[in-house]
């Protein structure tokens, strides 16, 4: 125990004292960090933060507050982050490239992924195209859907085998 005076009267400070407010700093620190970030990276650890600190308040071991504190965090990033990030980016609009997947469009050079040629217009763009089906031959004119896109090619699938 260490002991320091202060104006005349004496403030005990505990080894229990310190690590009860460690785990308060973590809380906040990791608070903070998710605050900035925005991308529920901390979240996690600021639980188990949290009820290490409410175990070090009711006088738990310090082996007790740190199993807590692990357990509890493990189990906030395992079972409910993927529930939480499936539900999250649900509302997001996808961006770029990923927002041509299932869009449909017009070939307007034959696609043939044997002789590695085939073009398609989409959203006003055109874009390199390959058959989803490697024996699959799609004509000008046809509409596809896009399927896929691998680097600055589209995979597409004509529409009526897509129904």
């Amino acid at each position: 125990m260490l002991t320091v005076h202060y104006k005349g009267g004496v403030v005990m400070i505990t080894a229990d004292n310190i690590i009860m407010f460690c785990w308060l700093i973590g809380l906040i620190v990791f608070l903070i960090i998710e605050i900035i970030t925005l991308g529920l990276t901390t979240i996690w650890f600021a639980g188990g933060a949290l009820v290490a600190f409410i175990a070090s308040l009711l006088g738990m071991p310090v082996i007790v507050q740190i199993i807590l504190f692990f357990v509890v965090s493990f189990v906030l990033l395992f079972f409910t982050r993927p529930f939480i990030q499936k539900h999250l980016n649900n509302s997001r609009e996808k961006t770029n490239v990923n927002s041509m997947i299932g869009k449909e469009g017009k070939v307007i050079e034959a696609v043939d992924n044997f002789n590695g040629k085939g073009r398609i217009f989409v959203n006003g763009m055109e874009w390199s195209a390959r058959a989803e089906k490697e024996d699959t031959k799609i004509p000008v004119d046809s509409r596809v859907i896009i399927k896929e896109i691998q680097g600055v090619k589209a995979i597409v699938l004509p529409v009526e085998e897509e129904r």
